[in-house]
């Protein structure tokens, strides 16, 4: 960009001479559609742009002062460690301007540490560096991040379908004159007729959601780039980074006080978009595993649709822009195009399949689970987590005996069984990570599946009685309460004829993918 098109004050606060403090040359500056945004080196300035879109508006002094405290506040609940302070940027009688300078404010900038860039997982992401492991560890920030979070009357009011149908309605408003740009005709109709559909259909589940308080005061913008990691003076355990979640939506209600699964949708959105839907799903699985929120995956792809238009209608944005290089432009157009190709894949109808897991205790059924769920996108659903939140039991808390009574157990299945039928309905694959040693347990699911008329595949994990115990012995960190002393008293029912004919056995003391090659090879995957 040239600077005959940049204001003033960013001319300005580009020069090192700008700042009370050492800086590192050149500053770089990033621009979004509503803010400008100012790296000096160890510290960050943030000031929005007066602009009005209607669901943001920044017109005026007051109102950007107002917005930079909100969003000062907010951001203290995921990432602390970063925002330090709002100041004043006055101007003198030559036209100089000055942070927190005397004499009354012409703008407001947010002040905050900077990290190193390469710290985004945006950025680890094409790095090649962002790992199951480091999604695995934002699945479980979020679920504690949500689990925090603000909830009233008020709050709750927002997850009624006129307020949520409002925003969503807006975002076609807002590019219809985009259509036969970046977006086409067919794809626009095509997914303002699902999201019409959608509100019509589940309206009892939008119901649902609220009272079981799942509408709370979210992030509201949590895609990778506003995910980083941490390593201040602040962190508790300077080795260990912490996971900041920064940036969240200060200026619109509708997009803050939202379901959680509108959260947990961007980056899940981000990931499938680059063709990740083994981080994707190495994320969501463990959140509404730490959540036991299953049920939120009925509305999860309304906001997957959601959150990909609005990544496109962002960048469209930008074709409006006349400070915005015509080469830029160029990129945004196609960045929207396939971000609304996306939004509409979304929509399309989906086949799941069922896959039931068994074995005995330290048979490698969590691990297999695991490893087929990245393959293939599926939810797994293990019944260690299930018993415990049916409990009311800390996942990671030893469970007492009442926790492992018959009619407990009854309970873990008939559950399972429950959230799998919900799910599969709702196009899900999903897997049933139980011991499943008994032939009647078992014939449920079958019939479960034959009812709705899904692909069923039983996955039996086996290993000899001595790996069995060793893994029991070294088993640490995992929420799965059985110990080698239990090992005794399992046995599993041998498989029927007809159980035989969908079943497949995988030894776990070999290669586990190699063995999983033979059966994905022909499954398609969950998502777009």
């Amino acid at each position: 960009m040239t600077d005959r098109l940049l204001p003033d004050l960013i001319q300005q606060m580009l020069q090192p001479g700008f700042y009370p403090h050492p800086v590192t040359e050149p500053i770089q500056l990033i621009q979004t559609h509503v803010s400008y945004v100012l790296l000096t080196g160890d510290l960050v300035y943030k000031l929005k742009k007066p602009v009005n879109f209607g669901f943001l508006d920044y017109s005026t002094l007051e109102k950007r002062q107002h917005f930079c405290a909100e969003e000062f506040r907010l951001n203290q609940r995921g990432a602390s460690e970063l925002y330090i302070e709002v100041l004043p940027i006055t101007q003198s009688a030559q036209g100089q301007f000055q942070l927190n300078g005397l004499g009354e404010p012409v703008e407001y900038a947010l002040k905050m540490h900077q990290f190193p860039q390469e710290q985004l997982f945006s950025a680890l992401f094409a790095q090649g560096e962002l790992t199951p492991a480091l999604m695995e560890n934002l699945g479980q920030v979020v679920a504690q991040f949500h689990a925090k979070a603000e909830i009233n009357d008020y709050i709750r009011g927002f997850g009624q379908v006129e307020q949520i149908r409002k925003a969503i309605d807006e975002n076609y408003q807002q590019t219809e004159k985009y259509i036969g740009g970046p977006q086409t005709p067919a794809q626009f109709q095509a997914t303002k007729e699902y999201s019409d559909r959608f509100f019509i259909e589940q309206a009892t589940v939008f119901t649902d959601r609220i009272q079981q308080n799942r509408i709370r005061e979210c992030h509201g913008d949590l895609h990778l780039r506003n995910i980083c990691l941490w390593q201040g003076l602040k962190s508790s355990d300077p080795e260990t980074p912490t996971i900041l979640l920064f940036d969240c939506i200060e200026f619109n209600e509708d997009f803050r006080f939202v379901d959680v699964m509108f959260d947990v949708a961007y980056a899940i959105m981000d990931l499938e978009a680059q063709q990740r839907q083994d981080l994707s799903n190495a994320y969501l699985n463990t959140y509404v595993e730490t959540t036991g929120d299953w049920e939120g995956l009925q509305v999860l792809p309304l906001y997957l649709s959601r959150q990909a238009y609005v990544r496109a209608k962002v960048n469209s944005f930008l074709l409006d822009d006349p400070a915005i290089p015509d080469s830029v432009k160029q990129d945004a157009s196609h960045t929207a195009a396939q971000y609304y190709q996306l939004a509409w894949q979304y929509t399309k109808p989906r086949q799941g399949q069922l896959f039931l897991m068994a074995g005995l205790s330290g048979s490698g059924k969590s691990t297999t689970a695991r490893q087929l769920a990245r393959r293939t996108g599926a939810i797994h659903i293990r019944s260690d987590a299930v018993r415990k939140h049916l409990g009311g039991v800390n996942l990671y808390d030893r469970g007492g005996d009442d926790l492992y009574t018959p009619e407990m157990t009854q309970k873990t299945y008939d559950r399972l069984q429950q959230l799998g039928l919900m799910l599969l309905k709702q196009g899900y694959s999903v897997i049933l990570d139980a011991k499943y040693d008994r032939q009647l347990l078992r014939q449920g699911v079958i019939e479960l599946a034959q009812a709705a008329q899904m692909p069923l595949q039983i996955l039996h994990c086996s290993a000899p009685p001595d790996v069995l115990q060793t893994r029991l012995h070294q088993r640490t960190g995992d929420i799965a309460d059985a110990t080698a002393d239990l090992l005794p008293q399992q046995y599993l029912e041998p498989f029927t004829p007809a159980e035989q004919t969908i079943l497949k056995t995988i030894d776990t003391t070999h290669d586990i993918e190699q063995q999983l090659d033979q059966i994905t090879s022909t499954l398609t995957p969950l998502h777009p």
